[in-house]
């Protein structure tokens, strides 16, 4: 049987798997990074954990009108309707996710007053609002979407399995990122980016489509460094 191929040369609704394999070692520092692997081990520091809760804190407030703006994107770009059920469920969890952040902050006596936003943080949330622009394509835009969720799911959900040693402390934090749930939303996410990137590779022969792909692969990735990146900061490696 003949199998169709994409414009990146890759097989139909493999798109996503083939990034992961081409990009394997950024993909595992996102998703495995010391930070989480130290929380896994129960060896982690509890100021990185506060550094960390507090600049992600910034960070969710500045992704709530980038999940906004994607839902508007859905809306006008998307052909499936079904993708704005999805979005909608996201964004509507963000409001109880912005509150947990305020709960665990007192918990921890973080002051979220006084919590002044490092540079990787600062860049990191440019890099979302320049998602935000009209410009930037649906097919785009959801990639970043899906790959941010999808490392924050993959990176807790190491943390519980069977053999970890991650402090009682912290299972909620853990658990609220790699419950089964949160795991069957970022499917879902992954259905959609694959389904959008197999009819870019479909529409091949028009004009500028192909840009698409790998605009999206190249977003994909920038993903993955800020991620990386925001580990690193959280640890007191770079600020």
């Amino acid at each position: 049987m003949d199998v169709k191929k994409n414009i990146v040369g890759v097989d139909r609704g493999e798109v996503i798997e083939t990034w992961l394999k081409k990009h394997r070692l950024i993909y595992t520092g996102a998703t495995r990074h010391p930070l989480i692997l130290s929380i896994r081990d129960g060896t982690v520091h509890l100021s990185s954990f506060k550094r960390w809760l507090g600049q992600d804190c910034i960070f969710v407030r500045a992704f709530v009108p980038f999940a906004a703006s994607l839902l508007i994107k859905a809306w006008k770009e998307s052909d499936n309707r079904s993708d704005l059920d999805v979005l909608l469920g996201g964004l509507a969890a963000l409001n109880d996710e912005i509150a947990w952040f305020k709960q665990e902050a007192a918990k921890w006596g973080v002051l979220l007053s006084e919590i002044v936003p490092q540079k990787t943080n600062e860049e990191y949330c440019r890099f979302l609002e320049s998602l935000m622009s009209p410009e930037v394509e649906y097919t785009v835009a959801i990639t970043a979407y899906w790959a941010i969720e999808a490392v924050y799911q993959e990176s807790f959900a190491h943390c519980l399995e069977d053999g970890s040693k991650t402090p009682p402390e912290l299972l909620e934090t853990c658990q609220r990122w790699g419950n089964p749930g949160f795991g069957q939303y970022c499917s879902a996410l992954r259905n959609i980016v694959n389904r959008r990137l197999e009819r870019a590779s479909d529409d091949q022969l028009k004009e500028g489509l192909d840009d698409v792909l790998k605009k999206a692969e190249v977003v994909f990735l920038r993903v993955l460094e800020y991620e990386v990146d925001f580990w690193n900061m959280s640890r007191g490696d770079s600020l």
